[in-house]
This record gives structure tokens, C-alpha cells and sequence, in this order.
């Protein structure tokens, strides 16, 4: 599976119920100022949605502080990543990543570079907790771009759930600026890191290399929805995806929830609140299990794990059996079977999930 793991197979077509710990998605579930305005997108059903989006964009701009045309609009992130990449012949890809830079590259025949994290073995956090710690090599990202039109890379980046270092990027920015590339940072995952601070949809103003994706999939809970959007102040990158686009990308159910949840202030305070408090909870937990070599800190709704004396496929299986799907992460680049990634969820399943952990040490 390149998306993780399979609930319809040994789950829904046979009638059981899984519990999924490959998704990431917020547990909190759908924001009730979605549902509650739902019926507005049932009345829009017999009508064609506003081609030029303008209440979305104005949502968009109140909720990033940024120019409306700024945005790009996309059917899901997805689409935004593919069509971004397109504008692209040569890339440098940060790994490991979400796989579907990679194919998407491929896919636009680009010519592909590829910079992969490194283990930090520095720090008084990683000391303390014994955890594993992966990072950008900024010093290998800003060496290869020379060679490449942009980079490609995900705040906090999947599937360990590092952040980009501000201080340390910089360089790397003012290069790109200065010598017409593009940075694509993927933002999927930003506000699990509950602090704005870590974001760089305001850096756009003052980088016009910059291109930044976002989307209401995994914060939100809404990945049927199909919302994603880009954000960059260069005028000329932000046409030449308009006009790879389809009309009426965006349908009417997504234009409510982008207007309604995007403003839901108490959803998303309780949201930054729950993963502030039962992220740490969750990896001391993790690093309890025996056969867990490494738990890897995260900035996101996900954790990495490195496993020991079982592999990812013997785990997998184990784990369906209890009512449980993990990801393997075998087929993200540089990792192999000894890798696996959790979600993050509520605090009951995610001790069950614990539980479960505890019972195969046996």
C-alpha cells in the first residue's frame, strides 16, 4: 500500500471494524461548524460554484493573514503538489517523504536529486528522553540545489515529524531567492505542531521563491472533502498552475468547510490542546515497548518507531489480528522493514493501541 495501511480488505468488506493507526487524522473528527452549515452545500447542489472561489479566498486570507492572490486552489493537496512539481524539470527531493513527490517527479520526467535526513545524536531533549531525532542536512540541501530548479520538503515532514530550523533555513532561503529556484514546503501537518511560530505561510511575503501547500485533510479531519490550496507571492508560478487547471476544481461541500472551519476558533484551540498534551504521553508509552528500538520525536500527529527482533510485515499482521492497522514504512526512501509509523489518537484508543503493544512483548 503506498498510503499506508488497509481497512476495506480484512476490515469494512468483511465487516469488521478496525482501528487505524496508519491515517493521520485528527481524532477530534469532523468540526460541528461544518456539519452545521452543511445543508448550505445541499441547497448549492443545482449550481455551479463561484469560479473565481472568492468567499473561499477571502477565508483564506483572513485565516493566513495573507493577499487572496496569493492562493492557488487545489483538489486536495494532492493536486497542488502534482501541478507545483510539473513547473518544475529538475528537483531535489528531501527523504524520507511523502512518496508521492517522488512519483509525481517521475511522472513529469524531472530530473531528481535527493537529500536525505540525518540522525542527530546532539541535544539535551534527545539525551534526556532517549529518543531518536532526525533532521534536515541543510548543509547537503543548499550544496545540491545548485544543480536543481527547486526543492521539495514537508513542516513537520512525514513520516517522522521533524521541523524545518528557522535560523539554520535561512541560508538555504536567501540562495534560492537570490538564484530564481523554488522551495516548496508541504504544511500539511503545521498545526499539530500547536504554535504558528513554526509555519512559513508568512515568509511568503518577504520570499517570493517560496511556495507553500496546505490543506484541511489532516488538521480538520476532512480528507473526502478534497481541499488543498498553495501560497506563494510570485505571480507568475501561481498562473502557470491556474492554467494547468481544470474550472470548478473545488466543489461545493468544500467551499463550506473552508469558509466555516477555517474560522473555528474553539475546534482549533481544543485540537492544539489535545496533541500538546497526549503527544508526549504517547511516545513515553512507545518507548516502553520492548521491541521498539527507537521512537523518533515529532512534531506532528505521527510517530516514527524503529523496531527490533520483528520486522514491519511480522508486526503488521500481529497487530491486524488484535483489530489494528499500523504503516509499515518500508516504501518510504531510506527506510527499510524496521520501520513502522503510528498516528497519534485520542487517549482511549490510544491506549488500547499500548495494550495491545504490551500483550505481543509475551
Amino acid at each position: 500500500m503506498i498510503h499506508g495501511g488497509d481497512i476495506y480488505t480484512n476490515g469494512l468488506l468483511e465487516g469488521r471494524e478496525l482501528i487505524d493507526y496508519s491515517s493521520n487524522i485528527n481524532p477530534l473528527g469532523i468540526p460541528k461548524s461544518f456539519t452545521d452549515n452543511i445543508s448550505f452545500a445541499v441547497d448549492a447542489l443545482t449550481r455551479y460554484p463561484d469560479i473565481q472561489y472568492r468567499n473561499v479566498l477571502k477565508a483564506l486570507g483572513k485565516y493566513s493573514s495573507c493577499p487572496e492572490e496569493y492562493f492557488v486552489l487545489g483538489n486536495g493537496a494532492a493536486e497542488i503538489i502534482d501541478l507545483v512539481i510539473s513547473c518544475l524539470r529538475s528537483v531535489l527531493i528531501v527523504v524520507p517523504s511523502f512518496v508521492e513527490y517522488e512519483i509525481d517527479a517521475k511522472k513529469w520526467a524531472c530530473n531528481i536529486e535527493y537529500s536525505f535526513l540525518k540522525e542527530n545524536f546532539n541535544g539535551t531533549v534527545l539525551l534526556k528522553h532517549k529518543y531518536g531525532q532526525l533532521s534536515y542536512d541543510y548543509d547537503d540541501i543548499l550544496n545540491k540545489l545548485r544543480s536543481v530548479e527547486g526543492v521539495i520538503l514537508a513542516n513537520p515532514n512525514n513520516p517522522n515529524g521533524n521541523i524545518i530550523d528557522k535560523a539554520k533555513f535561512k541560508k538555504i532561503l536567501d540562495y534560492c531567492e537570490s538564484n530564481n529556484k523554488i522551495i516548496i514546503i508541504d504544511e500539511a501537518f503545521i498545526e499539530f505542531t500547536g504554535d504558528d511560530f513554526h509555519s512559513f505561510a508568512q515568509s511568503v511575503k518577504t520570499y517570493k521563491c517560496l511556495f507553500v501547500i496546505r490543506a484541511l485533510t489532516k488538521f480538520f479531519a476532512m480528507p473526502g472533502i478534497r481541499f488543498g490550496y498553495g501560497v506563494s507571492s510570485d505571480a507568475k508560478l501561481i498562473k502557470k498552475i491556474k492554467d494547468k487547471q481544470n474550472p470548478w476544481n473545488i466543489n461545493c461541500f468544500a467551499e463550506v468547510a473552508v469558509i466555516n472551519v477555517l474560522k473555528d476558533v474553539e475546534y482549533i484551540e481544543k485540537s492544539k490542546q489535545w496533541i500538546r498534551d497526549e503527544r508526549p504521553i504517547f511516545l513515553k508509552a512507545l518507548n516502553s515497548i520492548s521491541f521498539i528500538d527507537k521512537v523518533f520525536l515529532t512534531y506532528g500527529n505521527f510517530v516514527l518507531c524503529k523496531l527490533k527482533e520483528v520486522d514491519a510485515d511480522e508486526l503488521y499482521k500481529l497487530c491486524l489480528d488484535q483489530g489494528f492497522v499500523i504503516r509499515k514504512a518500508d516504501n518510504f526512501r531510506g527506510l527499510d522493514k524496521q520501520f513502522i509509523r503510528l498516528a497519534i489518537k485520542d487517549d482511549v484508543r490510544n491506549e488500547k493501541l499500548i495494550v495491545c503493544l504490551k500483550k505481543l512483548e509475551l
